[in-house]
């Protein structure tokens, strides 16, 4: 790769940045924080019992409240220190630390073949740009015929809202829904975030 991953160039600027991460979400649900959109979102469009990847897992957050609501839950990260964070606060989900560039399920013993894909805390812009459609197309080849990759990522990040749809149908996706939150406000051209819910074509 000719790009560096973001995440892990603030990780190797400072060792001490995952860490940060993993307390600060863990002081913010001790507060009562209401961490669960992305987890209501996908549970909302996702049938009882579904297999849903969480790409880009760090500590768990996402796939553990998805999995508390009776999915079957594999998460990634490239990050160890978030995964070993999410086995120790959320055991139940099969979290593993992988590239989302190199990402093979199969060859980790896990069969592909996922209803959702959720991609959310910024996963997508903290890519190195050189990966970006290649993460989509292993995405898009984990997924069943008739499943959906949601997206979430905020504007300003370095990777422009209508780059990545030309990266999406680049990839053989096609949105199916443009929003501006997880919480079903319609997406709008100014809007300084990004839900998308991507099929395969």
């Amino acid at each position: 790769m000719s790009e560096r991953n973001g995440w892990l160039a603030c990780v190797e600027a400072d060792p001490n940045h995952s860490h940060r991460y993993v307390e600060r979400f863990r002081s913010m649900a001790a507060e009562g924080a209401d961490l669960g959109g992305e987890a209501r979102f996908v549970d909302a469009m996702a049938p009882r019992g579904s297999r849903v990847l969480d790409a880009g897992c760090g500590p768990g957050r996402v796939g553990a409240l998805i999995a508390a609501a009776g999915h079957e839950v594999v998460g990634v990260d490239v990050d160890p220190v978030l995964i070993a964070a999410a086995e120790h606060d959320h055991p139940g989900p099969r979290w593993l630390v992988g590239d989302l560039a190199e990402l093979d399920l199969p060859g980790q013993g896990v069969p592909d073949g996922f209803d959702v894909v959720v991609c959310a805390g910024n996963v997508m812009a903290f890519l190195a740009a050189d990966t970006r459609r290649e993460v989509l197309r292993r995405l898009r080849g984990h997924l069943r015929a008739a499943g959906r990759i949601v997206v979430g990522f905020g504007a300003g990040r370095g990777y422009g809202f209508d780059e990545f749809v030309d990266d999406v149908h680049a990839c053989g996706l096609a949105p199916d829904l443009m929003l501006s939150t997880w919480d079903l406000r319609p997406f709008t051209a100014d809007a300084d975030f990004l839900v998308a819910v991507l099929r395969p074509v």
